[in-house]
């Protein structure tokens, strides 16, 4: 299979995106321009500060790091280093001089198994498979003149999906679910003694829990999670599950399925446009004011529980008994069509959840009211799959 079938939807999505972005094009003209000057001097840094590990000193290293670039179809010539520290870490950089150096911590080559270590290898040579150098994240977050908010909320997102693609890529060359869940609970937690035993279900569990805590109207995630580069190890556990569950892997989920399933995992770490004043935010709340009260006007006009879920989303006493519901119904379409010139499919797959939380107000969602749903789905862009999964998902959280 090629590495470019298992990549993750939203990072290809919002990777293509973000290289249009005037900002991103000036910060990689920038670097172009220096690379012209010549080498900028990585390898003979590595050379410097770490140990190049060569096939004499590291066989089964080098083999490993082989076999995945077999498996990842890459063409290009591989160093690999090693560095003292005492945390799990390993790192892949943007090629210099015709060759790709990926470097570990030596405490994560003495800790790892041979099917964990080979996963965190295909994980970095996935980075430059899926081009993820492109986006100089680094640059642009911490560059002299910093991206603005809406951009610098857009690298964070990207990077959370980039990873989950190269966890794909370190399955893909692993083959074996244990191995890279013991890998990412070692990440995690920094232990790989006996003491304590890995349990994947129990691991699993924590999603589970952080799902729970969210499911609430208007519960995004905590703004500190929205600036982190990486998905937390449990919901990367979860993600990979899902893969190994898929046609990707050993199962039959669809690869659609996957994407909604992955998403909805992923949103755990994304802001909550209920509270956002940006103009993205905004529209997407017109969309959901007039989109939710359609739904709940769908069975038997709007029952006193769904005025509570609409007022759960957007305040106490914000639902007037005087509201044109026809007449909403009228903007639904202008509202639909301006979201989807300025969120995202993520961002959109948000505002379709939360419908689903209003349609469940009175207990259950009827016939009419998901036709509706699939109605809004199809003009928005987003797969009716998913809100068969955003149903499911509140009654048997799994």
């Amino acid at each position: 299979m090629k590495p470019e079938a298992i990549r993750c939807q939203n990072d290809l999505q919002l990777y293509n995106t973000l290289l249009t972005y005037p900002d991103v094009i000036k910060v990689n003209e920038m670097i172009a321009r220096h690379e012209e000057k010549g080498p900028t001097g990585l390898r003979r840094h590595l050379l410097a500060t770490s140990v190049r590990l060569s096939k004499g000193m590291a066989p089964d290293v080098h083999r490993m790091a082989d076999e995945c670039i077999e498996t990842l179809q890459m063409d290009i010539p591989l160093e690999l280093y090693v560095y003292p520290s005492p945390q799990f870490n390993a790192m892949c950089f943007k090629p210099e001089e015709g060759r790709l150096h990926v470097m570990f911590s030596s405490s994560l080559l003495e800790g790892f198994k041979d099917d964990e270590l080979k996963f965190v290898i295909g994980h970095e040579l996935g980075h430059h498979v899926y081009k993820h150098h492109d986006i100089p994240i680094g640059y642009l977050l911490k560059g002299e003149a910093p991206v603005g908010p809406r951009l610098a909320l857009e690298l964070f997102a990207w990077s959370r999906y980039a990873e989950i693609s190269a966890d794909r890529a370190g399955a893909h060359c692993a083959q074996n679910l244990d191995a890279v869940a013991r890998a990412l609970f070692k990440l995690a937690s920094g232990l790989t003694g006996s003491l304590v035993q890995f349990d994947l279900q129990d691991f699993l569990k924590q999603v589970n829990e952080m799902q729970l805590v969210d499911a609430e109207p208007g519960q995004g995630a905590p703004k500190q999670d929205w600036f982190s580069t990486h998905p937390f190890s449990p919901m990367r556990v979860k993600a990979l599950d899902l893969f190994d569950q898929s046609e990707l892997g050993n199962g039959t989920l669809s690869k659609d399925d996957l994407e909604v399933a992955v998403q909805g995992v992923m949103s755990l770490m994304e802001p909550s446009y209920l509270e956002g004043q940006t103009k993205t935010a905004i529209h997407m709340r017109r969309l959901l004011f007039a989109a939710s009260l359609c739904v709940a006007d769908a069975s038997d006009g709007i029952s006193e529980e769904e005025i509570k879920a609409f007022e759960a989303f957007f305040g106490k006493g914000e639902f007037d008994k005087n509201l044109n519901i026809e007449q909403l119904k009228v903007t639904l379409d202008e509202r639909i069509k301006t979201a989807k010139e300025l969120a995202s499919t993520p961002q959109l797959m948000q505002v379709m959840r939360d419908l689903c939380t209003m349609s469940r107000a009175s207990g259950h969602t009827t016939e009419a009211e998901r036709d509706v749903m699939n109605e809004i789905a199809d003009k928005l862009g987003v797969p009716r799959s998913f809100i068969c999964q955003a149903l499911a998902q509140a009654v048997e959280p799994d």
